[in-house]
Order: structure tokens, then C-alpha cells, then sequence
């Protein structure tokens, strides 16, 4: 017995439409996961302000919003080069070291009989262009020494917190506001200022995710870093500038690290070497939990800050509610968990719906005229 024409056309229009039906449901799939901070961030707000009723008041969500800039400021750095395909472990002990250099800076560098004392901007500019060194020092063991990313910056970490532990000798700089008579007072306005009713770090989050976001779209830079992310190879056979990519993603990264650590000094008017630990984890987090790839290649900003108040509303929340510290570590470690392996399931997801695409074009007739697959007896 012989298929008919009609038969044979009418059986690939039906394999058509549930090849077009499963491409619909993994893109509306897709489109939860991409959503996935944005719910995580929603039920945290609404399982909290059940909790307590001052989770939710404008006073604790400025406060709030001041905690989590500081960590949204390293993981814009942090987004920078995981879009790229590596990662940054040093950011946290860059952090110290920025706070160290800016007490040593406030309290007067001697030069011989003569003491100076440098003004406020000039301690932010000598601090974040330290940190742009620890960055430039990652990027070219990862480009020129070909060291994996992970042990460079691990290695740098140790380098930056031993030299913040030599340079302060393992001591607290206290008292960090300055003085009249040196012309050097106003450091604490970086932490604690308020201009139009927002904290001062609030207002450089949004400034420096702004700048982020602008570089990423509308840059060749922004293009190169996600072509480097998505494929390196074939980055370099375009003509993108794969290693300066790199090393530039690693200074951004370590400048935004040394800034941050300059806020947190002025918030608390002192500096200690060990500031900043563990703080590269949690600028990872907020990352993966955005949306990015720690294979690179995707990334948003917008991502990445809900991730980042997703790690912040928890952290604080938690206290609100009176959790011990140890169970606050605990949850955070499996939020991580959660999001690393929400960010696998979406990947796996991607590859059924890219392949239920290509079947659907694969079986759609061409023209007006039936398509024989074949004949039997």
C-alpha cells in the first residue's frame, strides 16, 4: 500500500505543529527563568513584611538599599568578568587594602619633615586607582602567563590582603572623619551623606550601573566582552581584541572593588585590613542569581542589581526576624545552590527548545507541493 501525497503532507503538518507547540513552551519556560530573580526578590519582600512589620517601612528600606549598594558596586565588576568567561576572587581583599591605603592617606603621608594630608578626592582617586593595579596584575597573569583565572585571583587575594595586613600592621585606623586644620574633613560624607533623600553609595549604585549598562549596549567594548563570554575563538578570528578585553574587565572590576571599599570606610569613619572577607561570594551570587552564565557570554545589568537586593533583603531581613547567624549562612549557601542550578536547568532548557525550533523548520513544506517521505508495501 502507497501513502498518497495527501496523506504524507498532512501527517508533516502535524509533526510541524508539535514541533512549533514544544518551541513555545520552552521559550515560555525560558522567559520564567530569566524572571527568576525578579520572583525570588518579590517573595522575599512579601514572606518578610509578614514577618515584620518594619521590613517594609521607608526608613528600613533606604537602610536596606545602603547595604546592598555596596555589594551591587563589586558585582558590576564581578558581571564584567564573568561575561567574559572568568572570575575575580581578589575583590574582597581588595577591599581591605583600599580601606587601608585611605586611613594611611587621611592620617598623613610624610615626606620628610613635611607632612600632607590629601583631600577627599584625591584619597578616592589613589584608592580605586590601587585596586585598577590589583585588576591590571589579574589580568595579565590570566593573558600573558596563561593562568587559569580561578588561581590567579585566588593568588591575588592573598596578595592583597598580606599587603594590607603589612601596610597597617595588622591594626584599625580609627577616626577616619579628618581634620579642620589639615583640610582633609568631609570622608564621611561619602558613607553617610544624604543628597535628595538618598544615601550617597544609593546614588553611586545607580550611577555606575547606569554606566555599565551603557557600555554593554551601545560599545564595541560591550559587544567584544560578549562575544569574548560566548566564544573565544571565534572572538579572535573576528578581530576583537580578546586579551585587553580581559585585562580591562579585571581593572573595572578591581577599581570598583577599592571604591567600594573606600565606602565602607567612610561609613564607619575607620579602616581594617581584614574588611571585605568573603565579599567576592557574595558579588558572585548576586551575579548567577541575575541571570549570568559563570561560562559567560549572558548577563544583564538589571540582573545583576535584583540579584544583589536578593542577597541584601535576605541578609537584613534575617536579622529582622532574629535568625541565628549560623542558620543566616546556611540559607545563603543554598540560595547560591538554588540559582546555580537554575542557571543549568535554563541552559538545558535553551538547547530542547533550539532543537524543537530547528524540527519544526526542518518538517514545514516548501512551495505549494506535497512532500513524499517515502513509500512501502
Amino acid at each position: 500500500m502507497t501513502d498518497t501525497p495527501t496523506d504524507d503532507h498532512a501527517a508533516i503538518e502535524a509533526q510541524r505543529r508539535r514541533a512549533a507547540v514544544q518551541a513555545r513552551r520552552m521559550k515560555a519556560l525560558d522567559s520564567v527563568f530569566e524572571l527568576r530573580a525578579f520572583i525570588a526578590l518579590g517573595v522575599l519582600i512579601l514572606v518578610f513584611s509578614l514577618l515584620s512589620d518594619s521590613f517594609l517601612t521607608a526608613d528600613n528600606v533606604i537602610t536596606m538599599t545602603k547595604h546592598v549598594s555596596i555589594n551591587a558596586v563589586l558585582a558590576l565588576g564581578m558581571l564584567l568578568v564573568i561575561l567574559k568567561g572568568g572570575i575575580d576572587l581578589s575583590v574582597g581583599s581588595t577591599v581591605g587594602l583600599s580601606g587601608v591605603i585611605a586611613g594611611e592617606l587621611l592620617r598623613g603621608v610624610g615626606i620628610g619633615d613635611f607632612v600632607a594630608y590629601p583631600q577627599v578626592w584625591a584619597v578616592v582617586v589613589l584608592c580605586m586607582a590601587a585596586g585598577t593595579l590589583v585588576g591590571l596584575v589579574n589580568g595579565l597573569l590570566v593573558t600573558r602567563m596563561n593562568v587559569a583565572p580561578f588561581i590567579a585571583t585566588l593568588g591575588m587575594m592573598y596578595v592583597a590582603r598580606g599587603a594590607a595586613l603589612l601596610i597597617s600592621g595588622g591594626t584599625t585606623y580609627p577616626d577616619l572623619g579628618g581634620d579642620p586644620g589639615t583640610h582633609n574633613t568631609g570622608f564621611g560624607w561619602i558613607g553617610s551623606g544624604r543628597p535628595l533623600w538618598l544615601p550617597v553609595p544609593v546614588w553611586i549604585m545607580i550611577v555606575l550601573a547606569a554606566l555599565v549598562a551603557v557600555v554593554l549596549r551601545s560599545t564595541p567594548y560591550g559587544r567584544w566582552l560578549y562575544a569574548t563570554g560566548g566564544n573565544e575563538r571565534a572572538a579572535e578570528l573576528t578581530g576583537v581584541p580578546v586579551r585587553r578585553v580581559k585585562t580591562t574587565a579585571y581593572m573595572v572590576a578591581g577599581a570598583f572593588a577599592a571604591l567600594a571599599g573606600v565606602i565602607i570606610a567612610s561609613e564607619l569613619t575607620s579602616a581594617a585590613p581584614q574588611a571585605g572577607e568573603s565579599f567576592e561570594l557574595n558579588a558572585i551570587a548576586a551575579v548567577v542569581i541575575g541571570g549570568a552564565a559563570l561560562t559567560g557570554g549572558r548577563g544583564t545589568v538589571r540582573g545583576t542589581l535584583v540579584g544583589a537586593f536578593v542577597i541584601g533583603f535576605l541578609a537584613d531581613g534575617l536579622v529582622i526576624v532574629g535568625v541565628s547567624t549560623f542558620w543566616q549562612t546556611l540559607i545563603k549557601g543554598a540560595v547560591i545552590i538554588v540559582a546555580v542550578i537554575l542557571d543549568q536547568s535554563q541552559q538545558r532548557f535553551k538547547k530542547r527548545g533550539v532543537a524543537a525550533s530547528a524540527a519544526a523548520v526542518a518538517v514545514e513544506p516548501s512551495g505549494n507541493e506535497p512532500v513524499k517521505v517515502g513509500s512501502g508495501t
